[in-house]
This record gives structure tokens, C-alpha cells and sequence, in this order.
């Protein structure tokens, strides 16, 4: 099938594709269901893993922190669409089809383009992350994250919604320079959700497993130590997906000061269950004073 949009000029002769992975066969409906099959599916699998074999005993009442973490997930989801209608696949489809974006000038047929873009945007979201504890005023949106007083799959599904704008404004400017498939967009978006959930839930993992498990992911026991509330801990493990950039640019910590039973988890000032895992004072957490940054230094 060949397609009569500047983007096919990209592929070598005999590399044309059909089927699942041509552009043409993504739609707003396939986006969807792809999309929230990966959200519930592993929202289910982590939930039912976590009371199978939990890594920690909960401290705070599991129903209403979940609740709150996945209402904010719900208004944000909301707030997106209505704010910023158009999805980082929309904008991958857009740029395929005016050939925007440094990937439409090499001839990469879709089992390196895919991987190549997959991985180019894990590194962009690592080093947002990075920039989100560094700069004082995203730091006050970022802590709504870090405040949660457990640990566990609905963790990763908690941020402000001006930091969820922001990280999309910010996915969008590195697709349109990237210009990634449609396809990859879409691999890394399922990809960056079902391991956030994965990394931040409170399942046990062998010890042996895990050390191998750390090669290719990060897991949930190596990003714990980045919800520490110390600083030297905090400011490390800023991984999501991949843990490479952590070993590579010396971000990486492999275990915490105390157990990892009984670290403490959250931000220091902020211990007040009402306050850190009830909607709508979630929402207002950055207005309140700055002194729980990672560095312990007032912002």
C-alpha cells in the first residue's frame, strides 16, 4: 500500500508497510481503545499484585486515598481533552504527513524507527523529571506527586493537571522535532503508563529478580528510593520507563538509607492525610508554602 502523503518519500523501496503499523490504520478509535485497555488492564494486574504480595503495610486507608488519586486522574483526563484537544499520536499523524520532525529524513524502516523514537522520548521525560525537581516552581506542582503518603499503583497515576499540561506542551515540541511515527508515539504512551503503574506499586519482587529486572526497567523497589523524603534519595532514580539515563548521567541510587519497609515516603512538611490524599486539597498543594523540596532549601 502506498501512501500519497510526503511521509512515504521517507522509506526505502521494498520497506513501504500495510497493516498495523501504516499510518493510515491509526484512528482516534484505535488510539482510545488501545489507550484505556493498557490503563484498566494494568491498573487490574499491579491492584490485584499488590494485595497477592504486598512490599509494605499500608498506613492510610487504601479507599479513600484511591479515590482521590484516581478522581484526580479523571479531572485531569478531562481538563486535557477540553484544554488541549489534540493527542501527541494526532500530532505524530500530522507530522508524518508533512514529513516535520528529524526521523522523516533517514530511511528507517519501522523495526529501528520504532525502538529509536521509543527510546529518544524516554529520554526527554526523564530529563523533564529532572528539570521538575530543579526548578523551584515546577518542583510546587511536582510535590503533589511526591506528597501521596503511600506507595502503590495509584501513585503513578497522580499529578497536578498544570504539570500534566505542561509535560504534554512539552511531548508535543520534542514530537514535532523527533517527528516519531504514529506508532511509536502510541507504543511509548501505553508503554509509559503501564510502567509507571508498575514502578510505583507495592508488590514484592525477589531480590534476584529485581537486580536483573533493573537492566531493562525500572522497578517498583528502585523507584521507591525516589519517593524518599530525604534529599540525597529524592534526587535520584528519576527514571519512569527505562533505567539507563540514571546509570549513565550518575542519577542512579540503588537502595535506601532505611528498609524499604519502613522508609518514609512523601514530603517532609506535609504528613497531613487531609491535606495530601483528599480531592480538592490536592489540587490547591502548590499555593501552600514550598519548604518540602527535595533539597530542603525554602522555594
Amino acid at each position: 500500500m502506498v501512501s500519497d502523503n510526503p511521509s512515504a518519500s521517507r522509506m526505502r523501496p521494498g520497506c513501504e508497510i500495510s497493516g498495523p503499523l501504516h499510518e493510515d490504520s491509526m484512528s482516534s478509535t484505535t488510539e482510545v481503545t488501545i489507550r484505556l485497555s493498557g490503563l484498566f488492564g494494568g491498573l487490574a494486574l499491579m491492584a490485584i499484585w499488590e494485595v497477592l504480595a504486598p512490599r509494605r503495610v499500608p498506613k492510610v486507608r487504601r479507599a479513600r486515598r484511591w479515590m482521590s488519586n484516581l478522581g484526580l486522574l479523571v479531572f485531569n483526563t478531562v481538563a486535557v481533552r477540553l484544554l488541549i484537544p489534540l493527542t501527541a499520536v494526532e500530532l505524530a499523524v500530522m507530522a508524518e504527513r508533512n514529513g516535520w520532525g528529524a526521523l522523516h529524513r533517514w530511511s528507517l524502516p519501522p523495526a529501528w524507527e520504532i525502538p529509536l523514537a521509543v527510546i529518544a522520548l524516554d529520554l526527554v521525560i526523564y530529563l523533564q523529571h529532572v528539570l521538575f525537581h530543579a526548578v523551584p516552581a515546577f518542583w510546587r506542582l511536582h510535590r503533589v506527586h511526591h506528597a501521596d503518603l503511600e506507595f502503590d499503583v495509584t501513585t503513578g497515576l497522580r499529578f497536578h493537571t498544570i504539570e500534566i499540561l505542561l509535560s504534554l506542551g512539552l511531548k508535543l515540541a520534542a514530537i514535532l522535532a523527533l517527528g516519531p511515527s504514529p506508532w511509536a508515539v502510541l507504543i511509548f504512551e501505553v508503554l509509559l503508563n503501564a510502567t509507571s503503574m508498575f514502578n510505583h506499586s507495592n508488590v514484592r519482587i525477589p531480590l534476584g529478580c529485581d537486580r536483573m529486572l533493573r537492566w531493562l526497567v525500572v522497578t517498583p523497589d528502585m523507584h521507591r528510593v525516589h519517593h524518599s523524603i530525604q534529599r540525597r534519595e529524592a534526587d535520584s532514580n528519576f527514571g519512569f520507563n527505562l533505567p539507563w539515563w540514571d546509570y549513565l548521567l550518575g542519577t542512579y541510587r540503588p537502595q535506601p538509607a532505611e528498609d524499604y519497609e519502613t522508609m518514609p515516603i512523601g514530603v517532609a512538611e506535609l504528613r497531613d492525610e487531609r491535606l495530601c490524599c483528599r480531592l480538592p486539597a490536592m489540587l490547591w498543594l502548590p499555593l501552600r508554602s514550598s519548604r518540602a523540596s527535595p533539597d530542603g532549601n525554602d522555594r
